[in-house]
């Protein structure tokens, strides 16, 4: 495995802690800054927001400059934005810092996703950007658990300053490993053709299906800490435990949905959603007892990020062209835009008197909605069009 496959993958780690952390707690916040739960939620759509505005605009802004020096200066973004939420006097900051630290994420990984797929054979880069993607794994199964232990003893503003610590770490760890040819500079085609990629259909409904296909496990991942603690009765100390469930099942379905893209292209994304959506029906279920709810919990990992990397290829191998790293960053921001949305949906839920068990069905109508545009999409390329990609 190449060294600077692991290096882009310190980086991915970096950005998914700050992403993901926040979630173990939203509690602590939403007491300290004397807001509702609900609109502590909103911390992740906002975030979410960040990403996608930032995404595409960061990468045309970018795309004449060395990819590594791109990498780097979003490592820098990153680490600064963190610095802020650690200093922030109240929720406003805190969301302006939150949208500013997001503004590296979607063209990071949109640039280390080309990057990562130019240093393996062609038949291996689904598995490629499965291994920088086992970074956002990590940092949930890592640093989530480990900031929310952090931020019940000693603050949550503690938290973000472990974060700044990952971020220099992580740039030292790019600075000193990605080499500078990792993927050569060439001349950026005009930007109308770059741009011309999102008349592709293929690559809309391929975005599309990322946004309404990941929606639903932010929907309920978002307000993981209350559901635990209101609903299932467990502490707040095991929530930090059933978190690192759900992080060894991101590794998992991360690697194996990685896998089933590179052999099965065109079966990947339609297969991997309905596993999710499986996963989802059962939650009313699962959630009533902590044993269930760890183990639903951990199951929900493995559906969610199986689904990552065939959602990535599919678009990567629609935009073939000129206009590859734009539809690599806008779909790194369709997978935020679903944050967000999801996000958003379950703080409406909630504000408008409905439970926390109702997140489940939230999240089931958005995962069937992603996997209908799914097939709509296989049907629209054709039967022979399936089976040459599959």
């Amino acid at each position: 495995m190449p060294i600077a496959l692991l290096a882009l993958t310190a980086g991915a780690f970096g950005i998914g802690t700050t992403e993901f952390v926040i979630m173990g707690l939203l509690q602590q916040v939403a007491a300290d800054l004397q807001v509702s739960v609900d609109d502590a939620g909103l911390l992740i759509s906002g975030y979410a927001l960040g990403v996608t505005v930032g995404a595409p605009l960061l990468t045309i802004a970018t795309r004449a400059l060395p990819q590594k020096l791109v990498l780097l200066g979003l490592m820098a973004i990153f680490t600064l934005g963190n610095l802020a939420c650690a200093l922030a006097p109240d929720y406003g900051w805190l969301m302006a810092a939150r949208v500013v630290t997001a503004l590296a994420h979607g063209t990071f990984f949109g640039v280390g996703s080309i990057v990562a797929t130019g240093l393996v054979p062609v038949e291996r880069r689904a598995s490629a950007i499965a291994i920088m993607f086992t970074g956002l794994t990590a940092a949930t199964l890592l640093g989530v658990p480990a900031g929310a232990w952090l931020g019940l003893h000693l603050g949550w503003r503690a938290t973000f300053w472990a974060v700044v610590v990952i971020g220099l770490l992580a740039f030292a760890i790019i600075a000193l490993f990605v080499p500078a040819a990792a993927a050569p500079r060439i001349r950026p085609a005009p930007l109308r053709e770059e741009l011309a990629v999102l008349l592709r259909p293929q690559v809309l409904l391929g975005l599309a299906i990322t946004v309404m296909g990941f929606a639903g496990v932010f929907a309920v991942y978002t307000y993981v800490q209350p559901l635990l603690i209101d609903v299932t009765g467990v502490s707040a100390e095991t929530v930090s435990a059933i978190l690192l469930l759900f992080g060894v099942g991101l590794a998992a379905g991360n690697i194996g949905g990685g896998r089933l893209a590179d052999r099965a292209p065109a079966k990947a994304v339609p297969a991997t959603l309905a596993a999710l959506a499986l996963v989802f029906a059962a939650m009313p279920l699962a959630i009533g007892t902590p044993w269930a709810a760890a183990l639903f919990f951990g199951v929900l990992g493995v559906a969610a990020f199986a689904t990552v990397a065939p959602l990535q290829l599919r678009v990567l191998e629609a935009a073939s062209g000129t206009g590859q790293t734009l539809a690599s960053s806008l779909n790194i921001a369709a997978f935020n835009l679903g944050n967000a949305l999801g996000a958003a949906a379950g703080s409406l839920t909630l504000s408008q008197g409905h439970g926390l068990r109702t997140l489940g069905t939230v999240a089931l109508l958005f995962t069937l909605a992603g996997l209908a545009l799914a097939w709509a999409g296989r049907a629209r390329r054709g039967p022979a069009a399936c089976e040459t990609a599959a």
